[in-house]
């Protein structure tokens, strides 16, 4: 077998990274390397030369508590018809199909080598119904906000299936039902905005109890029609004008507010009422429920804050100090909504456009668990919102093959299983999934983000979801493994496809153990440092739930520290032999920027800002992952084309253009004399084309950034010494400071923080001591 591993082939071809690619045979060595050992798995990634859907089921393994799919590194005995579980080691028949036709010359596709991951379109399952997307319209707005919202929602209808299913609930005050399906003249259910209701509530007070009469068109036997399709849900096609038509006359909440008092903003009944008829319409069947707010729920159950403005939001101390009353209730009801939507597979997403707090920190609950978007904006006329809302609707293109074709990349009511070899277990699985709570023999009893189970519901997912799932070898030191033994890792993704049909993805990995304790370098040689930084920043985040900054900060530290003094080169006490080889030279860097991170540092951003930051963190691939933790930084000059330049002071020159890619930001900042010359308009003049090109560089660039990218980054244009120039300046090394006398140039950043530098001397010193 073929011991080279390649980052890149692995990801592209399965979709996964690791972070070892060869494993310590035992839990005391598997202790010893310090970096977690993990995954970083995209479910639905797009799989260059994989074969096109396979339309049959899947053969499992019929060992006890095993059900691993048939895959490449099965042991095939081609004349008794049997094949061997490398899992379990279970012998297994083939069924009756398969055992007339295969052959060593005839193999089904999911025995042939290189196709480590196929997908199966599902023949037992009856396909779903079309998917549904109700739409939850806050009209406690400025009536500028409503009218970008309200245009940016009737271009969004054009953009879904026709026959995609459409519904409308408005909230301020109190909350409205709209029946679309009443052509004659808008009708909508009204509801208290200060009452949570039960889904049993919102069927009785709908009418969705009884199933609807209106059947001439199905099938006879097929089960009947819930009341709510054809009334709240009805076909895009058949009601756009209907929608579009409660759209134009939906004006702003029509009660009145004082002078002194925030806007009566129901949002947490508004979506007890959503979630209720969504769970009693559609059980266990693709939706989305979409949420557009703009300010914080300030009535009836959910509520974040107060309506008198004498009562400031919470911020960051007041959570530490527990002085937000309001905080955990909020929590908790909204946490309460959140289960009951990942119970009937359905997705919130939550778009938030304010100046102010929306409330993203108590609602993160129902993004995270049910595998929901979370958009946050100034405005809902900004790109940040309306581009971003454009873009959950992208088709998937016609040469993925005929089948997708045209069909939406998103799929729902997904889950993620992970099967593995017998020596390690699963610890738990950090992103947007939630536990389904399956305790197989491979579960480990140490327990990392949503542990204790082998199997996630992921709900929503898109072809960049990546889940990082964490590894515990539990084999023991004293039974060390054969040279030639292997270890398996399988994940077995479930979902709705767009089109109704219920599909299976199956990724089945192979690798080494490594058995000598006294020779780290096979395993050293293995180490993926990017997809490590991503998979500790991950754990970090996920701490902060539960424990303070500070000491995550401490535990960072010691990490970093112990496994530089378990694979660096180096001579004990002196700081100076001091040497990384090349598979962990820039993972001390990582570290750095994300100890100086808004995921881990809390300064300058609201609560609200620092759950959105973690949450899109904890749901991207690993270049997107760390582009977010070491933003890349081009400079653009008259000395030759656009250099990728070190995130350091020293880059910012007068005399150039730089590009900051934050994933979040996109910052193009123009250095002092060229942004005289900008000023004094030489690019206007025709004998200075260089510098006009030189202009236009980093914009183009900046856009093509932008158009592949969800959500959509702010736009920032800026110059040096400019109050906007804030946002490249907080992200680069401060290797020069107001404290700096060498000068070495660039422009001097006023902090106190190390630089990478500074910090580089005291990992030296504390890895090499004795």
């Amino acid at each position: 077998m073929n011991e080279a591993w390649d980052v890149t082939s692995s990801e592209d071809r399965d979709g996964c990274r690791l972070t070892w690619h060869n494993w310590p045979s035992s839990r005391l060595e598997a202790t010893r390397i310090v970096a977690p050992i993990a995954a970083l798995y995209t479910p639905l990634k797009k799989i260059a030369g994989a074969p096109p859907a396979l339309a049959y089921d899947p053969i499992r393994c019929s060992g006890s508590g095993c059900a691993a799919v048939l895959n490449p590194y099965c042991q095939v005995d081609h004349r008794s018809k049997l094949w061997s579980c490398p899992f379990c080691l279970t012998r297994n028949h083939f069924p009756p199909h398969y055992a007339d036709n295969i052959s060593e010359t005839n193999l089904p596709a999911e025995l042939i080598p290189q196709y480590t991951t196929v997908e199966y379109t599902l023949q037992s399952t009856p396909p779903a119904g079309p998917p549904a997307f109700l739409f939850l319209v806050d009209t406690c707005l400025h009536d500028d906000e409503l009218d970008e919202l309200k245009d940016s929602l009737a271009q969004t209808l054009a953009l879904l299936p026709p026959h995609a299913l459409v519904g409308l609930v408005t909230f301020g005050t109190n909350v409205q039902v709209h029946e679309l399906g009443f052509p004659d003249c808008p009708k909508s259910y009204v509801f208290r905005g200060n009452k949570e209701y039960e889904p049993k509530k919102v069927a009785e007070l709908l009418g969705l109890n009884v199933f609807n009469p209106n059947q001439q068109q199905q099938q006879p036997g097929a089960p009947p029609t819930p009341a709510a399709l054809g009334r709240f849900l009805c076909p895009a096609a058949d009601c756009s004008f209907q929608f579009e038509s409660i759209l134009d006359e939906l004006g702003k909440d029509p009660w009145s507010v004082p002078a002194d008092s925030r806007v009566a903003r129901s949002s947490g009944a508004a979506l007890s009422v959503a979630a209720g008829l969504l769970s009693s319409s559609l059980p266990r069947s693709g939706a989305r429920l979409m949420m557009f707010v703009g300010g914080p729920c300030t009535n009836g159950p959910g509520a974040i804050v107060a309506r008198s403005k004498t009562e400031d939001m919470r911020s960051h101390t007041d959570l530490q100090k527990n002085q937000a009353p309001l905080h955990k209730p909020a929590c908790e009801y909204y946490a309460k909504i959140a289960e009951q939507a990942a119970n009937a597979q359905h997705v919130v997403d939550v778009f938030a456009c304010s100046l102010d707090q929306v409330g993203l920190l108590e609602m993160k609950v129902l993004v995270e668990k049910t595998g929901g978007l979370a958009v946050l904006g100034d405005s809902f006329g900004q790109s940040v919102f309306k581009e971003s809302l454009r873009r959950v609707f992208r088709r998937s293109e016609a040469a993925e093959g005929e089948e997708d074709a045209g069909e939406m990349a998103m799929a729902f009511a997904a889950t993620l299983e992970v099967v593995t070899s017998r020596e390690f277990k699963v610890q738990g699985a950090i992103g947007p999934c939630k536990s389904l709570n399956k305790k197989g023999e491979n579960v480990s009893e140490v327990a990392v983000g949503q542990g204790n189970t082998n199997a996630w519901s992921l709900g929503g997912v898109f072809p960049t979801t990546t889940i990082a799932v964490y590894f515990d070898v539990t084999n023991p030191g004293q039974n060390p493994l054969p040279a030639h033994k292997r270890r398996y890792i399988q994940f077995v993704t479930r979902y709705q496809h767009s089109s109704g049909k219920q599909r299976l993805r199956c990724t089945t990995l192979c690798g080494p153990w490594h058995s000598d304790p006294n020779d780290s370098n096979p395993i050293k040689c293995s180490f993926d440092q990017e997809a490590a930084a991503v998979v500790l920043a991950r754990l970090a985040v996920s701490r902060t739930e539960t424990e303070e900054v500070a000491d995550i900060l401490r535990w960072i530290d010691r990490s970093l520290i112990r496994l530089c003094a378990k694979f660096a080169d180096y001579t004990a006490d002196q700081p100076n032999s001091f040497r990384l080889a090349p598979e962990f030279s820039i993972y001390p860097q990582f570290i750095f920027h994300l100890r100086r991170s808004q995921f881990l540092q809390l300064f300058n951003s609201s609560p609200d800002e620092a759950t959105y930051y973690r949450h899109v963190l904890l749901g991207e691939g690993t270049t997107n992952s760390l582009v977010m933790l070491q933003p890349s930084l081009l400079s653009y000059s008259f000395q030759g084309p656009p250099q990728p330049v070190l995130l350091d002071s020293q880059s910012v020159r007068p005399d150039t253009i730089l590009l900051l890619d934050t994933f979040f930001h996109v910052v193009v900042f123009h250095g002092e004399t060229i942004a005289s010359w900008r000023e004094q308009k030489y690019h206007e003049q025709a004998d200075h084309e260089n510098f006009r090109n030189l202009l236009a560089a980093p914009q183009a660039d900046s856009q093509s950034i932008m158009d592949e990218r969800f959500p959509v980054p702010r736009y920032i244009v800026c110059d040096q010494h400019k109050s906007e120039s804030r946002f490249l300046m907080a992200k680069l090394n401060p290797s020069v400071t107001h404290n700096t006398t060498d000068g070495s140039g660039g422009q001097a950043i006023f902090t106190d923080d190390v630089s990478l530098r500074v910090f580089m001397e005291h990992l030296m010193k504390l890895a090499v001591q004795s």
